[in-house]
């Protein structure tokens, strides 16, 4: 079975940074591109960044120069890097491989 569980979400002021984990299991990572998606209070869910097979990266126009996501295939997990955090990126984040998801996140921006 394929199980995905974001952690590392939580309260942090603009400005400030957080990494979120994807640990998976019933897969091996590194065979899957790893996608993360977030959803705002009231508004649709989408895409954030995803890493592909290659290592190669992909991150939406308004989180670009600011997140990093990266792979550890030892550990069977994805790490998203949130740096320079402002308020519109608070939203439930999760991480998903094909039409899988985890349970979500929740990363708040407050001052």
């Amino acid at each position: 079975q394929v199980q995905l569980v974001e952690s590392g979400g939580g309260l942090v002021q603009p400005g400030g940074s957080l990494t979120l984990s994807c640990s998976t299991s019933g897969i091996k990572v590194s065979d899957y591109a790893v996608q993360w998606y977030r959803q705002a209070p009231g508004k649709q869910r989408e895409f954030v960044a995803r890493i592909f097979i290659t290592g190669g990266t992909s991150f939406a126009d308004s989180v670009k120069g600011r997140f990093t996501i990266s792979r550890d295939d030892a550990e069977s997990t994805v790490y998203f890097q949130m740096n320079s955090l402002k308020f519109e990126d608070t939203a439930i984040y999760y991480c998903g491989i094909f039409d899988n998801w985890g349970q979500g996140t929740q990363v708040t921006v407050s001052s």
